[in-house]
């Protein structure tokens, strides 16, 4: 059936993709992917609750609280008390916090614009909408 091969192409592209991004990161900058989302999670919705952060990246409470305290030391975020719970942190980016994401954010913007220099508006703009859909899709799966 062309659906199951077109489906297993889909599978092992993206699992390339994965493994060359991965591969590739330093040249995308100074964080790793786990430190790149956490912070640009925040950049787009802060402060949050870590509670909060790990629902919205899809990890498990102890994953979160092990990535902020790990970003805390570096500096990159603070927590404070929540003014409303004070059983509750919250996380925020510091200035140097937003000035390493600033800084990632356009070595990996230069990267993608190398890499795609080739690429029709629109074709870059079905990419963005497919990769934006099954990013939602996954997040959507087994909920």
């Amino acid at each position: 059936m062309l659906t199951d091969h077109v489906l297993q192409l889909i599978e092992y592209e993206i699992a390339l993709l994965v493994r060359l991004t991965t591969a590739h990161s330093p040249k995308l900058g100074s964080l790793d992917r786990s430190e790149y989302l956490l912070l640009s999670e925040l950049e787009k919705s802060s402060p949050l609750a870590i509670n909060s952060l790990a629902e919205n990246l899809l990890l498990n409470l102890s994953t979160a609280s092990r990535q902020v305290s790990a970003l805390e030391a570096k500096k990159y975020i603070r927590r404070f008390p929540d003014a409303q719970n004070g059983r509750i942190s919250l996380v925020e980016l510091t200035d140097e916090g937003h000035e390493i994401l600033r800084k990632v954010q356009m070595a990996r913007y230069s990267a993608y614009t190398e890499m795609l220099c080739d690429w029709s508006a629109e074709e870059l703009k079905s990419l963005e909408e497919n990769l934006s859909r099954l990013n939602n899709d996954f997040k959507k799966w087994n909920r």
